[in-house]
């Protein structure tokens, strides 16, 4: 049975309007370089290794809107 890119562990991220009470913030110039190049990454499409990645599903991420970290 072939396997669907849709089955494969994913990072994401989605803006939202709010940041969630219970969530982790960080600002985009809080961030470490690695971190950064995989936000920015995710922000313009491009797919990272969720294996690597040094973003924690839930945290919200603030640049010039609210990006939430969500993992597959």
């Amino acid at each position: 049975m072939p396997t669907s890119e849709a089955l494969l562990p994913s990072v994401t991220l989605r803006p939202i309007d709010s940041i969630p009470s219970d969530a982790p913030v960080r600002h985009v110039d809080q961030l470490d370089e690695r971190a950064l190049e995989q936000f920015l990454a995710l922000r313009s499409g491009t797919s990272i290794d969720p294996g690597e990645a040094s973003l924690e599903a839930g945290e919200v991420i603030v640049f010039t809107d609210y990006y939430r970290v969500e993992r597959d």
